[in-house]
């Protein structure tokens, strides 16, 4: 009986595999044709998947009976590793006054469209990206010891083993690689290189947690940066292309399909809905506000600004991931990982703040309001630059790279701040300001239990109902690609105005 157990959680590998790649594949189907990213549609479908799997009786809420789900919502920092590897090779590149380049072309992907909207490689990136996922973490829970009742303990070995033997020979052999034996091997470094980053955090975040309860997020970032900026001649290998492509759909594939199922309980809660109300008008406000700075003050108006400012600014899951995987154009692709990594050297402020904060149960107030008004200055600061940039690319990622992280400040803890003053609990004021500016990283620190068990079993399910504000982010980004980049001043000001008048009445809900 034990081992058809154990045959039957392997099956899981197969079941996930069904649920999440399929869900990917028609998201890009959908949006052919048009400018909206496939993550829009990720976050509908995953929704509905996870209500349908809970009501139909497939699944208790949380999905506990699909632990491989479980598995590939918790990898958040794995696939963000690459991010910020990626953010620190392009600040070398800056420090060091090069110019920027696109990926090399070590590779030539094919362009024969397997799936409607789905090319021969980026199927393959899809596929392997999903098992470089479950391999890497597998022999991470090997490492560092899996958790006291995980169900998948004593499969570990072997889901490892099939994990990175599959995703090692996943290779488009229809893609014209000018080295195939140097690019295998690249993409087996790269596996090691993440697993390293995270085991390696993951030990210093235990060791100084009596100190201070700093996520593991946080030195994550810090190391793959660094070692971004030292190897910053690094050419991308299979693993690092495929999370590009496809990690973040992946990771939140799995995430909605988990807040889905808890669509009906976390209703039930009580003050749950002034955290959602905060987290869907935060959403509309924080990011069409940002907009509006940029157009107006900043007049920067232009996806090649906007898109990797606002997903930098306000570590965007959603925004990072169409940016990252190349649906908005090649430049965006290129400064989105600068943006992304410079306000999360602003989580020195973020982190040790906020864990001195839950360690004592409220939110420090003074400090809050101190990091709100460095990051209005700043804010400020980089609209002046920006404005004088006249569209020079080095004066232009310079303005970026400051806004990215006096908006971040402002966004965290101004949403802190007056989450706080208006009464929400520190818990649950984590939950509705993560969800308000889709922040992976404070996603990843609440997942990670910073802010309690309430709080981390929930924030599936709480990050992902802003994500219907995404028909808006995206329509109006897909507006501006369709008009050389440029996009419709009144109504962002339309949609900061809306986001404003939302706030304030989320506020008076609490």
């Amino acid at each position: 009986m034990e081992q058809l157990g154990n045959l039957e959680m392997l099956n899981q590998i197969i079941i996930t595999f069904l649920l999440i790649i399929p869900m990917i594949l028609i998201s890009r189907t959908v949006v052919v044709g048009t400018r909206y990213s496939p993550i829009l549609i990720i976050v509908v479908f995953g929704l509905i998947m996870g209500l349908l799997m809970e009501k139909s009786g497939v699944a208790a809420p949380g999905l506990s009976e699909f632990p491989f789900i479980g598995l590939l919502s918790k990898v958040t920092v794995s696939v963000l590793i690459v991010s910020f590897f990626v953010g620190g090779q392009e600040l070398k590149k800056i420090v060091s006054k090069k110019k920027l380049k696109p990926v090399d072309d070590m590779v030539v992907n094919s362009v024969e469209e397997t799936f409607l909207g789905t090319k021969r490689t980026q199927l393959v990136f899809i596929v392997r990206a999903f098992f470089i996922l479950i391999g890497i973490e597998s022999f991470k829970k090997i490492i560092t010891g899996a958790n006291e009742g995980d169900t998948l303990s004593m499969l570990y070995p072997l889901i490892g083993y099939i994990g990175i033997v599959l995703s090692i020979i996943l290779i488009d052999n229809k893609a014209k690689i000018s080295n195939k034996r140097l690019y295998i091997i690249k993409g087996v470094m790269e596996m090691v290189f993440i697993l390293s980053i995270l085991v390696v955090s993951y030990h210093i975040a235990v060791s100084i947690k009596e100190i201070i309860g700093l996520p593991q997020i946080f030195f994550a970032m810090l190391l793959s940066a660094s070692l971004g900026m030292i190897f910053s001649n690094w050419r991308f290998g299979p693993t690092v292309r495929a999370l590009l492509f496809a990690g973040i759909p992946i990771v939140l594939a799995a995430n909605f399909m988990i807040g889905g199922s808890r669509i009906l309980e976390a209703f039930a809660l009580k003050g749950m809905n002034s955290v959602m109300l905060y987290g869907f008008f935060g959403q509309i406000f924080w990011m069409f506000g940002g907009i509006f700075l940029l157009i107006f003050s900043g007049k920067a108006n232009n996806v090649r600004n906007l898109a990797p400012g606002m997903a930098g600014s306000l570590s965007h899951s959603g925004l990072t991931g169409a940016c990252t995987a190349g649906d908005l154009g090649e430049t965006t692709a290129a400064r989105a990982p600068i943006m992304i990594n410079i306000p999360f050297f602003g989580h020195i402020f973020v982190f040790t703040i906020l864990a001195a904060s839950a360690a004592k149960g409220k939110l420090m107030l003074p400090w809050a309001v101190a990091v709100t008004l460095i990051g209005i200055i700043v804010t400020y600061w980089s609209l002046r630059t920006l404005r004088k940039s006249e569209g020079a690319e080095d004066k232009e990622i310079k303005g970026l790279m400051q806004f990215s992280f006096g908006w971040q400040l402002c966004a965290v803890f101004g949403g802190f701040m007056i989450l706080s003053i208006f009464g929400m609990k520190l818990g649950y004021a984590a939950m509705a300001n993560s969800s308000a500016i889709s922040h992976f990283g404070l996603f990843a620190a609440i997942q990670g239990g910073m802010f309690g068990e309430e709080a981390s079993s929930l924030i599936a399910f709480i990050f992902a109902m802003p994500f219907l504000v995404h028909p808006l982010v995206f329509g109006m980004f897909g507006k501006a690609v369709e008009n050389e980049g440029k996009m419709p001043s009144k109504a962002v000001a339309v949609l900061a105005s809306i986001g404003v008048i939302g706030v304030v009445y989320s506020l008076l809900s609490i």
